[in-house]
């Protein structure tokens, strides 16, 4: 390993040897804290943290003034000495409340870094559905049992369960592609909320280290490297809910190199329908770090993950005005499914010298799912109706390699990446069948093995003048694709490849603390099944997307924070595998512009207030003007909320907003937009915390997910087309108690 380090120093080194200082910037507990500003005599020259919590400067002299800020900890001064310039850094910083005043705009950081560091902190997750609501402009809605991956809405996308957006857990990549139940399928219930650290997200196809699924954005979750406290909890609501949790340090805190921990996490609940989901969900994570050296670290963890569910499915809306059922009933009380994901990476990250860094990251996941779905009833077969199985059973292999490395020339700093890496996908058996009652399959649709693999290299240079910041970046992908259809009495494999150039532009100007502009433009892509790929279409197996962002983050007082961009995105094609039917479909090219806002406000240290507005205009470009619409795809989201928080006692209340959107091609069916309201309050007496959680605090009448869909009920003559939807759930109170120790 030592030799590949060193060739590729050889080769792709260009530093200028200036004098510099490295080092890392950790709380009290030794956790790296990231992102934090390293401030060169009153700003003239500026650098961060990275994720790490490790710095670099470059053009340091002795006697210089070095502060460090960061709006969650107490800044820090240091004025530079001949033993500082000598020895490697290591700066701790105390911890303090947050407050938006110390939050400052300065070139180089992303946007939504800034704002996602803000809401993690006054906008805490209560909840594994949570997790992606932290994304403003985001939404998502469960259809079946709890168990299933959400359906996620964001840029004028109706993204399925991941077609469009890259989802990632500490570099484990979420999404699955060729999966059984559609594209890009994702499944974030193996993650605990309780240990997210931080959450980046981005928007539109710009950032180079994204790739597969990147096109209306990315959203990649950090978890905890150490915990500050154990911590045990229990929460009881409604509908028979129930949730245990617990946080324990394997490591004492005397031993600073190494941190180790284990969390666990049981759900269950009935739900709020008449046939009971009989849901429940286990979790069991951990994850140990170590540092070899002050230059060197690796770390190291592991996850389980199981889930079962019934379900009622989506209703027709005629069936509950003809009185056959009420809301929260079921034409088919059969579906549901299991689910399991066993999970392991290892990471590891060494500063070849305060130039140069390389990062390995290598994981595998084992994962098992089956999903028992009804959308038609009887539409199909009459007598034993249309209950489908989807099922599979897949391995994940995957690997990435990083090297970075920095230099100065004349107060001009420089950032060049390289990666390499591979995800290999290995299915077994991908399955849709006709079924009955979940017992008898009465006809195998599809059945065969999946073997996908992504080769990717990338390259990108980061341009820091001053008040002026660019990036730019190229992607390379090929894809491998093999498929075995096992339905045919003799072997029968088919396979092929294909490859995508996506380069990306970033640029930033921030001439004061106050203002920063910028402009994006890139090329992304989502990947298509394997079957569509090699059923006649492997030149449109990888189509493009291509955006442009233009907007700003603003700081007109020192208590409010105002984020505004315009964008658009354009789509070369829309597959979309309708794994319910067994079918592919085109949906052609498609346009989509919008505009995005986003303000915080903290008028005063206790109260903190914000709200996220995303518009879109989603058409498709080849259809005639009215009959191009883009199904279910969100025109107008606002989602807010007012939090209160003093040393024991917190309280919020959220709301989330979705209009009115076409359901069909011509918007002759329309999915009935909302307004939910959900309110939280809690209270901590030394060790011991409380809590109530209300969702749906008005008990509104809701409709969490729908579709234009035809089916026809028992009796019916002929099919009918409508909205079916399934039920957003009522009023629900949940108490919640916790210790830490």
């Amino acid at each position: 390993m030592g030799k590949i380090y060193t060739i590729l120093f050889t080769l792709i080194s260009f530093s200028t040897y200036s004098q510099s200082i490295q080092g890392t910037i950790t709380n009290k507990i030794g956790r790296a804290i990231d992102n934090a500003t390293i401030i060169i005599n009153s700003n003239t020259v500026h650098t961060h943290s990275d994720e790490n919590g490790n710095f670099n400067l470059k053009i340091v002299k002795l006697n210089d003034t070095l502060t460090f800020q960061h709006f969650l900890h107490e800044t820090k001064v240091l004025v530079v000495t001949s033993k500082i310039l000598e020895s490697k850094l290591s700066i701790q910083m105390d911890e303090k409340t947050f407050e938006l005043e110390n939050v400052t705009v300065t070139s180089g950081r992303s946007v939504y870094n800034t704002v996602a560091n803000i809401d993690i902190v006054k906008n805490p997750v209560n909840n594994a559905q949570e997790l992606l609501r932290q994304v403003p402009g985001l939404i998502i809605g469960q259809h079946a049992g709890g168990g299933k991956a959400e359906q996620i809405f964001l840029r004028g996308f109706d993204i399925d369960h991941g077609t469009d957006i890259n989802i990632t857990v500490d570099g484990l990549p979420v999404n699955m592609v060729s999966h059984a139940h559609g594209q890009g399928y994702a499944d974030l219930h193996f993650v605990i909320p309780e240990t997210v650290d931080n959450i980046d997200y981005g928007k539109g196809p710009y950032e180079t280290s994204k790739g597969d699924f990147t096109t209306a954005g990315y959203v990649a979750f950090k978890t905890k490297e150490s915990l500050q406290n154990n911590f045990v909890g229990a929460e009881i609501g409604q509908f028979n809910t129930l949730r245990n949790v617990a946080l324990v340090n394997l490591t004492p805190s005397s031993m600073s190199k190494t941190k180790a921990y284990a969390a666990t996490e049981y759900s269950l609940t009935d739900g709020p329908f008449i046939a009971s989901q009989a849901f429940n969900r286990f979790n069991l994570f951990s994850k140990i770090s170590h540092n070899i050296n002050e230059n060197e670290k690796i770390s190291f963890l592991a996850s389980h993950f199981t889930s079962r569910w019934d379900a009622s499915g989506q209703v027709p809306q005629r069936a509950i005005d003809n009185g056959l059922i009420t809301r929260f009933g079921a034409i088919d009380d059969k579906e549901g499914g299991s689910t399991a994901r066993q999970n392991f990476a290892f990471t590891h990250q060494k500063y070849l010298n305060t130039h140069a860094t390389i990062k390995s990251n290598v994981y595998y996941s084992k994962y098992d799912f089956e999903l028992f779905s009804n959308f038609t009833f009887f539409r199909r077969d009459s007598i034993n109706g249309d209950q489908i199985k989807q099922k599979e059973s897949r391995n994940i292999f995957g690997a990435n390699f990083e090297f970075t490395n920095e230099s100065s020339h004349h107060k001009i700093d420089l950032v060049n990446k390289l990666s390499l890496g591979f995800r290999h996908d290995n299915v077994i058996g991908n399955e849709l069948s006709y079924t009955k009652l979940r017992a008898t399959t009465l006809h195998q649709v599809n059945f065969g093995d999946v073997a996908e693999t992504n080769a990717f290299a990338t390259a990108s240079s980061s341009v820091q003048m001053g008040d002026f910041s660019i990036n730019g970046g190229l992607r390379l992908d090929h894809f491998r694709f093999t498929y075995r259809n096992l339905l045919t009495n003799t072997y029968s494999l088919a396979n092929g490849s294909n490859t995508i150039l996506s380069p990306k532009l970033n640029m930033q100007y921030s001439p004061n603390n106050a203002l920063q502009i910028y402009a994006k433009m890139g090329k992304g892509f989502h990947s298509n099944d394997t079957r569509v790929a090699l059923d006649g279409q492997l030149n449109n197996s990888l189509p493009a997307a291509y955006g442009m962002d233009l907007g700003l983050l603003l700081k007109p007082t020192k208590d409010l924070l105002i984020n505004a961009a315009v964008w658009t995105l354009s789509l070369d094609q829309e597959f979309v595998y309708v794994g319910d039917e067994g079918v592919v479909e085109a949906g052609g090219k498609t346009q989509r512009k919008g505009i995005d806002l986003s303000v915080r406000y903290n008028p005063i240290k206790w109260l903190f207030l914000y709200t996220d507005f995303a518009i879109a205009k989603p058409r498709s470009v080849e259809e005639k003007e009215g009959n191009n619409y883009v199904p279910l795809a969100p025109t107008f989201t606002n989602t807010g909320g007012i939090n209160i928080n003093f040393t024991n006692f917190s309280t919020s209340i959220k709301y989330r907003h979705v209009g009115d959107r076409a359901a069909n091609e011509d918007y002759s069916i329309t999915a009935i937009g909302y307004t939910v309201i959900d309110f939280n309050v809690s209270y901590k007496v030394k060790n011991i915390s409380f809590g109530i959680d209300i969702n749906n605090l008005l008990n509104t009448e809701w409709n969490e997910t729908q579709f234009a869909a035809e089916s026809r009920l028992l009796g019916e003559s002929a099919p009918v087309e409508e909205i079916h939807f399934t039920p957003g759930a009522p009023f629900m109170i949940r108490g919640k108690i916790g210790y830490s120790f």
